[in-house]
């Protein structure tokens, strides 16, 4: 009994956490979708008017949902291919024997570990039409179609711009998964290969890609969770515009659901609404990463 309470007494800190900060959030919220929330005073429990799936239920007729769900798969397909890409692309070039390798490997995760608040202001002053220094270079090459409203103020470029900020900022922690898988590849493969006249390319598409097939699946599995939960960064680049016109609505061109619900808490005060998407969410994240998983992990 004495080990047992010592046991417990160290776990303690973290159920206590766990249970105020997760687990709380988690089942108060579901409380919350099953229930409209008055917009003018808010009762943690009392006011409250029972609607059962009545906010699950709008979403099927709200087109801003609908759309900030496309948008939010939209994310995905861009962020994802370029994130394993480019960690790809750096494992490759940071395995050979390079002058200064490790300040090279340090430079380029550091990103990785500043917040993504930080990075998307950073960003945001870069894409800058006024002020950035990317339009500036462009100008100096005869390009002046960013002049006036920047990278982040056309509908056509918003997206894939946040998409570049981002993958730059993750491509370190990529990075370093490949790079220690391509290590781990016997020499003997390459060598065997190379007497065989096979070429660069042909080495790397025979031997490191279907051997490094386990970080790629967890790429995949880990962008995936992260693109559909996406909110920081357009929130802190974008504000979710700008605007298009979609049937006579105007939409964002980076309104992803992440954003939709944080708006639609925050903003609008909708907290049972708000809670209901959050699930969908939710649900939506769990059938896509078991859908990769079902599909992925028998060819790896």
């Amino acid at each position: 009994m004495r080990d047992n309470l010592t046991s417990y007494s160290f776990l303690a800190p973290f159920f206590i956490i766990f249970g105020v900060f997760l687990a709380y959030p988690i089942f108060y919220s579901l409380y919350l979708a099953l229930h409209k929330v008055p917009a003018d005073s808010f009762d943690i429990f009392g006011g409250l008017t029972f609607v059962g799936l009545q906010n699950f239920a709008k979403l099927f007729t709200d087109i801003r949902f609908w759309w900030s769900v496309l948008m939010t798969l939209y994310y995905a397909a861009l962020i994802i291919p370029s994130g394993i890409a480019v960690s790809l692309i750096l494992a490759l070039l940071l395995n050979n024997r390079l002058k200064a390798v490790a300040f090279y490997r340090s430079a380029f995760f550091l990103p990785y570990v500043l917040d993504m608040l930080v990075v998307g202001i950073v960003w945001t002053l870069i894409y800058s039409p006024h002020v950035g220094i990317l339009v500036r270079i462009l100008e100096s090459v005869g390009v002046s179609a960013f002049t006036e409203r920047g990278f982040l103020g056309m509908p056509a470029t918003a997206m894939p711009s946040v998409v570049l900020a981002n993958v730059l900022k993750g491509a370190g922690f990529g990075m370093i998964l490949y790079l220690s898988a391509i290590q781990n590849i016997p020499q003997s493969l390459y060598e065997a290969a190379e007497i065989d006249g096979a070429s660069a390319w042909q080495r790397f598409r025979s031997i490191t890609l279907p051997l490094v097939k386990p970080i790629t699946f967890f790429m995949i599995i880990i962008g995936t969770i992260t693109a559909l939960n996406a909110f920081v960064e357009v929130y802190a680049m974008t504000g979710g515009g700008p605007n298009v016109d979609i049937g006579g609505k105007a939409l964002g061109a980076t309104w992803v659901t992440g954003y939709y619900v944080f708006d639609t808490f925050y903003n609008q005060f909708r907290l049972g609404y708000a809670a209901a998407m959050s699930y969908v969410l939710l649900a939506l994240t769990l059938i896509v990463t078991f859908v990769n998983r079902r599909f992925l992990s028998a060819e790896v």
